[in-house]
C-alpha cells in the first residue's frame, strides 16, 4: 500500500512511500480511499514536527468500506471520515468518526467536509444562536471560511465575510455574504461572533468589532503573525476570546454536513484538485493562497 509519509528530506516534507496495510483495532474499520482533501494543519503537521518522519499524513478522507469491523455498515458503503493518515490507498478509523454519504453527494465534495467543515460547524456553535446576529469571518475564502460564511447565513446571521484580496472575495456573495471586505479592517458596526482563521492584524480587528456579549473564536493563524492588542482593548463589557480545536467523536456533525450537502443547503467548493502524487503542487498552491475553498487529492 503506498502512502504519503513524512521525510524532511523531499519537497514539502513528505514523499510517496510504501506502507504496511491497515489492520481495524476494536471500534475500527477500514476504509478504501478515494479522494482526500488537504488542509493547512497538514503542512504543518509536515514541517512542525508534531508528526514523526514514516509516519503518514492527512486528516480528511471520502471512499468505501472494506473491513467494516463492529460498525454496522456493509463493505462497499460509500464514507467520509475524519481519520489520522487520510493520505494513502487504506485508513483504520474509528467508526465515531465516519458518516455514510448517499448516492446524490460527490465523495470528493464529501472529502471537503472533515476538518473544514466541522470546525466551521462547532466554532459557530460557541456563539449560540444565529437568528438575527451579526457573524464576522476572517479568512472567508478558505475551506472553513467559505463553510462558515454559508452556515451562519443558513441559520438566519448578517455575515460578514473578510478576505486579504479582492480576488479571494469572488464569490462570497453567492455563498451567502452580506458583506465582503478586503484587508485586515474590520466592520463599522460591532458584530456578535467572529470566526477567525487568520490571527494578527485580523484577530485585533476582530475583537475590537465585538460588541458587548460577543465571542471571538480563535480557529487558525493563517497570517503566520502576531496578534497585538492595544492597550486597555481588553477592559470594558465582557467580551470573550474562545480558543479552538476539532476533537471527539465527529459522526454527527458529518451526518449532518452530507446531509445538507446533499439537499443543495451547503455547496462545496474545490479550488484545486488532482492526483495525490501532485501533493506538493496542491501544497504550494494552498500555502500561496491560490485555492478559493478545498483541495482535493484523488487517490484513486
Amino acid at each position: 500500500m503506498f502512502a504519503l509519509v513524512v521525510d524532511p528530506r523531499a519537497e514539502e516534507a513528505v514523499r510517496l512511500a510504501e506502507v504496511d496495510e491497515p489492520v481495524a483495532a476494536p471500534g475500527e474499520l477500514v476504509v478504501a480511499v478515494r479522494h482526500a482533501s488537504l488542509n493547512h494543519g497538514d503542512l504543518n503537521d509536515a514541517r512542525s514536527g508534531r508528526v514523526p518522519p514514516g509516519a503518514v499524513l492527512g486528516s480528511d478522507v471520502a471512499g468505501v468500506v472494506v473491513t467494516p469491523g463492529e460498525s454496522g455498515l456493509e463493505p462497499g458503503t460509500r464514507v467520509v471520515a475524519l481519520a489520522a493518515g487520510a493520505f494513502a490507498e487504506r485508513v483504520a478509523v474509528g467508526a465515531n468518526m465516519v458518516a455514510e454519504v448517499p448516492p446524490s453527494v460527490d465523495l470528493a465534495q464529501a472529502a471537503a467536509l472533515p476538518v473544514a467543515g466541522v470546525a466551521a460547524l462547532r466554532a459557530l456553535r460557541l456563539g449560540g444562536s444565529l437568528l438575527g446576529r451579526r457573524v464576522l469571518v476572517t479568512g472567508a475564502s478558505g475551506g472553513v471560511g467559505r463553510f462558515a460564511v454559508r452556515l451562519a447565513s443558513v441559520g438566519g446571521a448578517y455575515v460578514v465575510a473578510s478576505v486579504g484580496s479582492p480576488a479571494r472575495a469572488e464569490g462570497l456573495d453567492m455563498v451567502g455574504a452580506d458583506e465582503v471586505l478586503v484587508g485586515p479592517d474590520g466592520p463599522e458596526e460591532r458584530v456578535d461572533l467572529v470566526l477567525d482563521n487568520v490571527g494578527g492584524p485580523w484577530l485585533v480587528a476582530g475583537w475590537q468589532a465585538l460588541a458587548p456579549g460577543g465571542t471571538l473564536v480563535s480557529i487558525g493563524c493563517a497570517s503566520g503573525e502576531a496578534a497585538v492588542l492595544p492597550p486597555y482593548s481588553t477592559v470594558g463589557p465582557h467580551r470573550s476570546l474562545v480558543s479552538f480545536i476539532n476533537s471527539g467523536p465527529v459522526a454527527g456533525d458529518l451526518r449532518d454536513l452530507v446531509r445538507m450537502v446533499g439537499s443543495g443547503a451547503l455547496p462545496v467548493e474545490i479550488g484545486w484538485r488532482g492526483a495525490l502524487e501532485r501533493f506538493g503542487e496542491a501544497a504550494r498552491a494552498l500555502r500561496g493562497r491560490r485555492v478559493a475553498g478545498k483541495a482535493v487529492l484523488d487517490v484513486v
